[in-house]
């Protein structure tokens, strides 16, 4: 798992939901503060992947298309083995253990290689 960023942080786009949740971070300005944000979630929502925290530029971020939310499985090898919509509303949870479990047992497909440009070589 990576904690990438806040999506609305109290000293930014702060949406009302989170004000009644009680959902209130301000934007981590440094990468230690990052840390503490997504130990803190780690702990409130008993998550017990490891969690890596993106760079404050939000270089993972910008790299994988991931905010506000996204799911990847990533091969032993490195590779995108799986990506799901934008979430929360565009990826469905119940796709990702199936590819889990290809990977585990060694069946699952290689995925196409990109040129790069978004485009695929064949």
């Amino acid at each position: 798992m990576i904690y990438i960023r806040e999506a609305h942080p109290t000293d930014g786009w702060q949406v009302p939901v989170n004000v009644e949740e009680k959902i209130l971070i301000p934007d981590p300005k440094t990468l230690e503060e990052r840390r503490k944000v997504a130990q803190e979630f780690a702990a409130q929502f008993k998550v017990s992947l490891p969690i890596l925290v993106d760079t404050l530029d939000d270089q993972l971020e910008k790299a994988y298309a991931a905010w506000p939310d996204r799911i990847y499985v990533i091969d032993a090898e490195g590779r995108i083995a799986y990506k799901a919509g934008i979430g929360p509303a565009g990826f469905k949870v119940g796709e990702a253990p199936p590819v889990l479990e290809k990977l585990l047992a060694g069946t699952a497909p290689v995925p196409a290689k990109t040129d790069g440009a978004g485009g695929t070589k064949p």
